[in-house]
């Protein structure tokens, strides 16, 4: 899940009441359809900086709720309105993403370096998706990568 962390980083997560933020501002059908059709309560989450001087993943976090109506959509004040949906026929949904933990930044020159994550979608050029799906194998290849740098580190 990508967020600009000038509208919502992991630090903001952290600090955010348990931990726990709405994954507001989706306007797109295929990311709000990953929310709502694929996205379960306590699956796991790459908390991705983007559109920032070096993006990449900062975190891990999981969904904490079911796909509920973005309130956002409602509000004449949000950037977020969309005039053509109503409370009775909601357009947008979004879910509650739970910090798991903070990690050192998985930049995207880091990650396009791995080979085992050549297919990761947020790698792809053009890419415009909030929300991608990561196959199981992506994820313990992110994690191995995390893991690895800590390693070092020590």
């Amino acid at each position: 899940m990508k967020s600009e962390p000038a509208e919502c980083s992991i630090d903001d997560l952290a600090r955010a009441p348990r931990q726990t933020v709405p994954w507001t501002g989706v306007r797109n059908h295929q990311a709000r359809n990953f929310m709502r059709d694929a996205m379960r309560i306590g699956d796991g989450v790459l908390f991705y900086h983007s559109s920032c001087a070096e993006p990449g993943i900062a975190g891990l976090a999981e969904v904490a709720s079911a796909a509920y109506p973005d309130a956002t959509q409602f509000d004449p004040e949000s950037p977020y309105h969309d005039p053509r949906s109503s409370p009775d026929a909601p357009r947008w949904v979004h879910v509650d993403v739970r910090l798991v933990r903070k990690t050192r930044l998985l930049s995207l020159r880091e990650m396009r370096r791995r080979p085992e994550l050549a297919d990761l979608q947020v790698l792809r050029r053009g890419n415009r998706l909030s929300i991608t799906p990561v196959t199981p194998a992506q994820w313990r290849a992110v994690l191995a990568a995390l893991d690895e740098a800590q390693g070092a580190a020590r």
